[in-house]
């Protein structure tokens, strides 16, 4: 829209009428999951009762897609096959995605209907690699092992894992 990107949370809590932290995140790629890991902390430490995180594409630039491809970063044939030996590269798109998130023990007594629970959450950066686009195992290795920490679960407890393929040949690894 081409405004700061914290008008948008600033307005949605207007909107709905929402007191508490409004943040807008951007971190790549990993906005939305950011977005979450920052509302259950929110939520652990009492500064929210309630929270909503999510993330929303939308595509207003062509610009970028001109030097995603000169990156050779899209698929060519505009398939994304992420973990595919066949896989040529990722194709943007649009969207949104929205979690309501509350405490276990608030959403259990007011009789939610509970799809889910986090019980722990880690963010990192890769740091130094062999590119910024590049994943580095042991950065990766670490953000697991350190949201398995916060959750105090073992590897084999997890039920669901949420995993984030490029669709590259470089990245999928």
């Amino acid at each position: 829209s081409g405004t700061n990107l914290n008008g948008t949370s600033g307005r949605v809590s207007f909107v709905l009428g929402l007191m508490g932290p409004a943040k807008a995140v951007d971190a790549a790629c990993a906005s939305s999951l950011v977005s979450v890991h920052d509302a259950v902390a929110d939520l652990q430490q009492r500064r929210a009762d309630l929270a909503i995180a999510g993330g929303v594409q939308a595509i207003l630039n062509g610009r970028i897609f001109e030097l995603r491809e000169a990156s050779m970063m899209l698929s060519p044939d505009g398939q994304c096959k992420a973990f595919d030996a066949s896989a040529n590269g990722y194709v943007r798109g649009e969207g949104c995605g929205v979690v309501v998130l509350k405490r276990l023990s608030e959403a259990e007594a007011d009789g939610d209907r509970i799809w889910g629970v986090i019980r722990g959450s880690a963010v990192n950066h890769g740091g130094a690699s062999v590119g910024l686009t590049v994943p580095h195992t042991p950065a990766l290795e670490q953000v697991i092992e350190a949201a398995l920490s916060e959750a105090g679960i073992a590897p084999s407890e997890v039920d669901y894992l949420e995993a984030h393929g490029t669709g590259t040949t470089l990245g999928d690894p």
